[in-house]
């Protein structure tokens, strides 16, 4: 039995489910993954629909996609820290390169706040105060964090190359 709490709610996964599942895939970087996050993230905001829903919930949810998503990396950076004696080769590039590939790998590269900023500020194209309001920071932590993911970005793919990317990328 589907009552309004119900109906509400599948309403609003059926209107931006396909944008949040974009978000998710952009925070963590792989498909599996980004449903898996998704699904976390729509199970909580079920459980908390009641008080959700009256104001926008979708920042709310980008924000429990955004959390968990840098919560899942810290994890898997703390059980990946393994001793190594020599640096793993670095694969050879293509000269033929699939642009949004380099990107995606250079976006997995970054750290997961950081990420989290390119992909508000850049992919969803939210305003700093909004970034800052979904991550839980200040206006100026937005800043700093984008300044250093896109130097990170420049060094890794070239710096001509980085502006153009973010341009093209919904493309």
């Amino acid at each position: 039995m589907s009552g309004p709490k119900d109906d509400g709610f599948a309403a609003f996964v059926a209107a931006r489910g396909t944008s949040l599942l974009r978000v998710a895939y952009l925070a963590c970087g792989d498909d599996r993954d980004a449903e898996d996050l998704l699904q976390t993230a729509l199970e909580r905001t079920y459980r908390k629909w009641d008080r959700v829903r009256y104001d926008n919930p979708e920042p709310y949810v980008r924000r429990v996609i955004v959390n968990t998503a840098i919560s899942r990396a810290r994890r898997r950076a703390i059980l990946r820290i393994i001793p190594t004696h020599a640096p793993p080769e670095l694969p050879v590039r293509e000269t033929d390169v699939d642009l949004r590939r380099v990107l995606m790998d250079a976006l997995r590269a970054l750290p997961p706040r950081q990420r989290a900023v390119v992909v508000l500020r850049y992919w969803e194209d939210l305003g700093e105060t909004q970034t800052a309001e979904i991550l839980g920071c200040s206006a100026g932590t937005v800043k700093s964090q984008a300044s250093k993911a896109l130097t990170k970005l420049r060094s890794a793919i070239g710096a001509e190359s980085v502006e153009g990317l973010i341009r093209n990328v919904h493309a």
